[in-house]
């Protein structure tokens, strides 16, 4: 009988510390996706770099698998890390570089939708552009978090954006419009001479003073009749 009662005592015990391993594999997991949704990266990520943003990176992407099945979160940016960022660019229809440019750190942080560094090394952060239309033009508003230029770039055909070299800015079809010369932090542009009732495809571009860029993700609006 004596023998009875401890097995079941020993049967109980290690139900309960299995519910606390759960219980905390379940937090860690949790806090995991909270915190890859929490963050935003604040400039473009390529093999050799390090930093608390190539952890949220890693975050990020670990929370699916089937694009980073590996998961380590390590703060930096290794071989396994550029394969998960291409496969993430395979999925979202953008070329797999392996390394996050202006096109795909807007993508992402549109994704995480998190809170903006004010680091000297970030890249400006640009609000949701609001756009107005008549028949024959188009005016864009936003602003950003630090003093940039800015450049729209609009066409009637979607628009080829190619990223180059972390730091090498990015290519951009269509027609280019800098609104002005100065840099601030309230934007607003008028497009004119669009033609009516038809869609454009548009991005915003931004830059700073230390060369820190960045761009919206490629959206569409159209004119009236």
């Amino acid at each position: 009988m004596r023998n009875k009662i401890t097995n079941v005592q020993a049967e109980s015990k290690n139900r309960v510390v299995a519910l606390m391993i759960f219980g905390l594999m379940a937090f860690l997991m949790f806090g995991l996706a909270v915190t890859a949704r929490a963050a935003t990266l604040y400039r473009q990520l390529d093999f050799g770099m390090s930093g608390s943003d190539v952890s949220s990176l890693q975050s990020y992407l670990a929370s699916d698998p089937s694009i980073y099945p590996q998961g380590l979160v390590t703060g930096y940016f290794g071989s396994l890390t550029r394969s998960a960022v291409a496969n993430f660019q395979t999925r979202n229809g953008l070329p797999a570089v392996g390394r996050v440019g202006p096109l795909t750190l807007a993508l992402i942080n549109q994704r995480m939708g998190g809170a903006v560094s004010n680091s000297s090394n970030a890249a400006p952060w640009l609000s949701t552009v609001n756009v107005t239309t008549t028949n024959n033009s188009a005016a864009l508003n936003w602003s950003t978090n630090e003093n940039a230029s800015a450049t729209i770039y609009y066409s009637t055909s979607p628009l080829s954006i190619t990223e180059g070299d972390v730091g090498r800015g990015v290519a951009i079809s269509g027609t280019s419009m800098m609104p002005y010369s100065d840099m601030r932090t309230s934007h607003s542009a008028i497009v004119p001479n669009l033609q009516p009732n038809t869609t454009y495809y548009y991005v915003v571009y931004a830059k700073d003073s230390n060369g820190n860029e960045s761009m919206t993700w490629p959206s569409t609006f159209h004119t009236t009749q």
